[in-house]
């Protein structure tokens, strides 16, 4: 069989590493003195693990929120006899001035900070501690990197002490005197957002030997500086950098240039305007490009061919054929070409081999893929259009897709505009039409990040998007291994009393998903979790407001399926003031339906329960299911759930019915009636998981009509669904039991013929188990 898309297994590396990571104390690592975490002495790990180790441990803490972080992690890494490290990516807020300066004495050659908005000048003492040994350094982001703070700064050759108390970040003052000298092995730069304040030639200077700078959102006074790297500079980002014909003229004198970005966000102001004699100039000066980015600019004068002009045939990316006139004077098509949020995405020719822009499904996907890390703004966009191409036409490439919108949502959990079109995007490409092609892992890593976004965001787009995808799962199976957290999720959802009503609808029938069909072990963990309380705390809401819609249904069906053979969860629904709800529920909506059946279902679950049957045994409780013996509501189900209940009170025989009215016989008789009034071969709407709770009432002579009820149900469901219930039945050992029925004196008549018919059903079945009856039951509740 075929394998599906994105279900290639983790590498054994992988797996190791996550292990270790969760299990450091049994692993790597012992608790020291003062809780301390420590390296054990008899651990030496080579760079290639302790590079895995801490990048991973980043993903986790950023994707994982069942992993702790340990306070004093990268201590681990402090002394390099034992781990060696050498290519380091570390991004957000987590990580502080004194994880750096835990690692000062390693010869990293590769440091990306991303986002990094908790470190100040102290992190750039620690970073002169690499300036022997780095040869890739990333900045990006780190937008307070240059603050000073109180204190003497660190030096390099110093041992750092424990500092718990980080004070808060102030703008105050900036480091002034840091600047790259003795980086000479410094090859690969990114200082983007750098801070306006700082002076990017003076900071930059010393270094000789770079070939790639990104200098995204950075401020220049100036551009002459950037000659200094004429002979060996071969990328150059100035993404949102303030272009002018002095710069433009600067930088095509870098003539080794391989990849040059002059995008921008076309949402940002700018007085530059891309002409036609920039373009030009740009492909011809710059003879070695393979990778050009001009997202977001303007044309100032027509670029392009007229469509009457253009080259007949396919879409070519042969430079003669080309669309955009400068492009013509290319040698050969470029390997990457940003149109993104310009016009010249749209023409038929372009001489490039991966394109960005919004003319089609391959531009977009490109465009992702291109400016999720460091332009989550342009990547909102691009995800917007996905979705519109998702939910109005049709994806074409899955896996990629979804590939990258999981990509751009884990590597932006912070970003709320991210979490709102991303979440929005998985919601159509999760769908039933795509299902097909996508594999178990894959579809873990959506919902992964999908339970992601619900945590990090209360806001009522990102939390309906969200419930919304998941109901594009198989539900329990497929959110299993997420069991305990999407519960405590849904039920966080459901807390607050004016919740917004399409949430509150589909994350209620998230609920009642979940906990049906699911062992007791997880009803009873779910149930401690306070589901029994959330749900009554709707229904009375609803009360409140006198409206019986599908929240209050499923709010009843659920704790029907949760309440199903765990005696804990009967016991809180009678403790949180459930029945008083039964009863103004019956009062309040006396005609609907499938209300009474789910509350109905409900307490027979409770009735189920030996020790909590006597707080059912009152008058008024007694009454009400005596008279819903009579109705007619949702077929026999609302009758034929009343009669279960009562006849498990009645199975605890005569002596415990202490009440005058009404009276034991009186009830049993109308229990009789109701039952000889029911269609043997009526559909149900229940969905028996075992039969113990019904098999228990038959070899008993304390209550013939629960004897009678309990046969008539076998009776029903082995008729109408042989092909389900003959086997449980047989597997249950109930054939043995209908024995005794037949052997017991005070089993009446038509009890006994109801037993004999069951025995035979089973019987015929083991002879021919091909079910010819393709009726099928409807999963609203679950019983057994």
């Amino acid at each position: 069989m075929a394998a599906k898309a994105g279900d290639s297994p983790d590498s054994l590396m992988t797996l190791a590493t996550v292990f270790c990571l969760r299990n450091l104390r049994k692993t790597m690592c012992y608790q020291g003195s003062r809780n301390k975490l420590c390296l054990r002495s008899d651990i030496f790990l080579p760079s290639e693990i302790c590079d895995k180790l801490v990048n991973t441990y980043m993903e986790l803490v950023h994707t994982d929120s069942n992993f702790e972080p340990e306070e004093n992690f990268f201590l681990l890494f402090s002394d390099p006899r034992s781990t060696r490290l050498s290519r380091v990516q570390l991004r957000e807020d987590f990580v502080r001035d004194k994880d750096l300066e835990a690692i000062r004495k390693q010869d990293l050659i590769e440091l990306h900070l991303t986002y990094c908005n908790s470190l100040t000048s102290r992190s750039l003492k620690a970073l002169t501690c690499f300036r022997e040994t780095l040869v890739s350094l990333c900045l990006f982001g780190c937008g307070h990197i240059f603050d000073k703070k109180g204190g003497a700064p660190l030096a390099c050759n110093e041992d750092s002490e424990d500092d718990d108390e980080e004070t808060p970040v102030s703008r105050q003052a900036l480091e002034t005197d840091f600047n790259f000298h003795g980086f000479n092995r410094l090859r690969l730069l990114n200082i983007g957002g750098l801070p306006d304040e700082v002076d990017v030639e003076t900071l930059l200077r010393p270094l000789k030997s770079l070939t790639s700078l990104d200098l995204s959102n950075v401020q220049l006074l100036g551009t002459a500086f950037l000659i200094q790297w004429k002979d060996r500079l071969a990328s150059l980002v100035l993404y949102n950098v303030d272009l002018s014909e002095e710069l433009v003229s600067t930088v095509v004198e870098i003539y080794n240039l391989r990849h040059l970005d002059i995008s921008r966000d076309s949402r940002r102001a700018s007085k530059f305007k891309m002409t036609r004699k920039i373009l030009t100039s740009i492909v011809q000066r710059l003879v070695n490009l393979v990778s050009l980015d001009i997202s977001g600019h303007v044309m100032l004068d027509n670029c392009t061919v007229p469509h009457f002009e253009e080259a007949m045939g396919r879409p070519s990316i042969e430079p003669c054929k080309s669309s955009i006139y400068p492009f013509q004077e290319l040698k050969r098509p470029l390997q990457f070409l940003g149109l993104y949020d310009t016009t010249l995405c749209n023409v038929t020719h372009i001489p490039a081999y991966k394109v960005t822009g919004s003319k089609n499904e391959d531009q977009v996907l490109n465009a992702i893929e291109a400016y999720t890390e460091f332009r989550p703004e342009l990547a909102h966009r691009a995800i917007n259009q996905l979705f519109d191409i998702a939910r109005i036409q049709h994806c074409n490439h899955l896996l990629r897709a979804l590939q990258l919108v999981i990509a751009a949502l884990k590597c932006h959990k912070y970003d709320k505009s991210i979490q709102v079109t991303g979440s929005a995007a998985l919601y159509y490409l999760t769908n039933t039409e795509y299902r097909s092609d996508q594999s178990v892992r894959l579809r873990r890593d959506v919902i992964q990040v999908v339970l992601n976004g619900m945590e990090q965001y209360q806001e009522v787009t990102v939390q309906r998007n969200c419930c919304l995808t998941l109901c594009n799962f198989s539900i329990p199976d497929e959110l299993e291994f997420q069991y305990s957290r999407v519960n405590q999720l849904l039920l966080k959802i459901l807390e607050p009393a004016r919740q917004d009503e399409s949430i509150q609808r589909i994350a209620v029938h998230l609920c009642n998903a979940l906990v049906c069909q699911v062992d007791n072990q997880h009803k009873e963990a779910v149930g401690k979790m306070g589901f029994v309380k959330t749900m009554l705390n709707l229904i009375q809401k609803k009360l409140q407001d006198r409206m019986c819609d599908q929240v209050m249904e499923f709010s009843w069906s659920a704790l029907w399926n949760i309440t199903d053979e765990t005696p804990d969860n009967c016991q809180m629904f009678l403790n949180c003031r459930g029945m008083s709800l039964f009863l103004e529920c019956l009062q309040e909506f006396p005609d609907k339906q499938e209300l009474h059946r789910n509350m109905l279902g409900l307490l027979g679950n409770v009735a189920e329960v030996k020790a909590l049957r006597p707080q059912l045994l009152t008058p008024q409780f007694i009454t009400v299911f005596s008279n819903l013996l009579d109705s007619k509501a949702d077929g026999i189900e609302v009758s034929y759930n009343a009669c279960g209940v009562l006849s498990h009170i009645m199975f605890d025989g005569p002596e415990v019915w202490s009440m005058d009215e009404p009276q034991r016989e009186t009830v049993m008789n109308k229990m009789w009636d109701a039952i000889q009034s029911w269609d043997v071969s009526s559909r149900r709407n229940i969905n028996y998981r075992s039969f113990e709770p019904i098999l228990r009432l038959l070899p008993q002579s304390i209550s013939p009509v629960s004897q009678h009820w309990a046969t008539w149900a076998l009776f029903n469901l082995v008729s109408v669904y042989p092909s389900k219930y003959c086997p449980l039945l047989i597997k249950e050992g109930g054939i043995s039991l209908l024995e005794k029925v037949l052997e017991l004196e005070s089993s009446q008549p038509e009890t006994k013929d109801m037993a004999s018919k069951v025995m035979e059903q089973c019987e015929n079945f083991k002879e021919d188990p091909m079910d010819t009856n393709q009726g099928q039951e409807v999963n609203y509740g679950q019983r057994g």
